[in-house]
């Protein structure tokens, strides 16, 4: 149960920091990515993308927060399932647009947080 936990709280520093991040720096995280995809087929979709990202990002932290609660009080794991479902849709997202972009080595690092996802899942899954 513990690790249920501490990877829910993970997604919690993960999501909200980055969905914090594209919120308040909004403009210069705009820049960036529409540098950066420039020459995909993604350059005219960047300003709909950062905001549908940053509020999967968000959610994906709020989520995870009522799920520790949740769990912690009723022993129920509903919104625990929606926060691994919203965290897995943010990397594959992140993954799509880093492999779109040929940032192979960004794609790489996005793997890095799906392995705790594909985790959590596997854990999750022994508590139902």
């Amino acid at each position: 149960m513990t690790s249920i936990y501490i990877i829910l709280v993970f997604f919690c520093i993960v999501f909200g920091q980055s969905g914090l991040d594209k919120a308040v720096n909004f403009k210069g995280e705009l820049a960036f990515l529409t540098s950066h995809f420039e020459k995909t087929i993604l350059r005219n979709l960047v300003p709909l993308v950062l905001v549908l990202i940053m509020l999967l990002e968000l959610a994906t932290a709020l989520i995870s927060l009522i799920a520790i609660t949740e769990i912690y009080r009723v022993h129920h794991f509903g919104f625990a399932k929606i926060a691994g479902l919203l965290a897995a849709s943010s990397l594959l997202c992140l993954l799509l647009g880093q492999r779109i972009a040929k940032d192979y080595a960004g794609a790489m690092t996005i793997v890095v947080y799906l392995i705790p996802t594909l985790l959590f899942w596997i854990i999750l899954e022994r508590f139902q």
